[in-house]
């Protein structure tokens, strides 16, 4: 198979394939945060946030939700089909943490009445702002396209909660995104893993995700080892 680089972002690097519509995600080693003003790497990062992304993308495939998943091929690199992608980004909160404790004053942990789901408009160059439908809009992301971000967002939700809460996990928050085939249809995209989402052990509220390098927690490899021996079982 003739592998071509097609782009490489903060995380992944993205590969053409013989197949058109088919594309390879090699998942790295490195972390970023704070727009990649801070960054790091670990052993193993890309294996974990892999296989954890392959596991639920087919967990959530099995419960009806279309996605961009085809298989994971090697230890670090997933199949998935070739999309043209939303400048939206989709964030479903559960409870306070991050930038919503800065932007209404929560308390972090504050569980609230039912999920919030925010847009923000992916642009790296921008910090991908909040944004409501009047921005995107404008930005030419149609109300249909918006719709189904947000129910596809509380969907992924009602699925993925319960299956966390019944390995002892909290799901705070997480973000995912949406992008288009060749033939019009919306799917979920890119990636759901330790980077993208925000998870607490449900019995301490310890912290198992990349808030750990983030906030120079320490036990980060370790913290996403973890959730990976959660997901995955072994």
């Amino acid at each position: 198979m003739t592998e071509n680089l097609l782009y490489e972002g903060k995380a992944k690097k993205v590969f053409t394939t013989d197949e058109p519509d088919v594309l390879l995600h090699a998942y790295k080693d490195d972390a970023t945060a704070f727009n990649a003003k801070k960054r790091g790497s670990w052993e193993g990062k890309g294996k974990t946030n892999a296989t954890i992304s392959a596991a639920l993308f087919s967990y959530l495939e099995q419960h009806g939700v279309p996605t961009h998943f085809i298989e994971q091929v090697d230890e670090t690199t997933v199949k998935t089909k070739r999309l043209e992608m939303l400048p939206v980004e989709v964030i479903v909160r559960n409870l306070a943490a991050g930038s919503i404790t800065r932007l209404l004053g929560f308390e972090e942990g504050r569980r609230f009445k039912a999920p919030i789901v925010e847009l923000c408009y992916k642009n790296d160059d921008l910090g991908d702002p909040l944004v409501n439908w009047h921005h995107l809009r404008e930005l030419g992301v149609s109300d249909e396209d918006l719709e189904f971000c947000e129910e596809l967002g509380l969907k992924v939700n009602s699925i993925l909660a319960p299956f966390f809460r019944e390995r002892g996990i909290t799901l705070v928050d997480f973000k995912i995104e949406v992008g288009k085939d060749r033939d019009g249809q919306a799917m979920l995209a890119d990636e759901i893993s330790p980077d993208t989402c925000r998870f607490w052990d449900a019995g301490t509220n310890e912290k198992l995700d990349k808030d750990r390098f983030r906030n120079d927690l320490g036990g980060v490899a370790e913290a996403y080892a973890e959730m990976l021996r959660r997901v995955t079982g072994c």
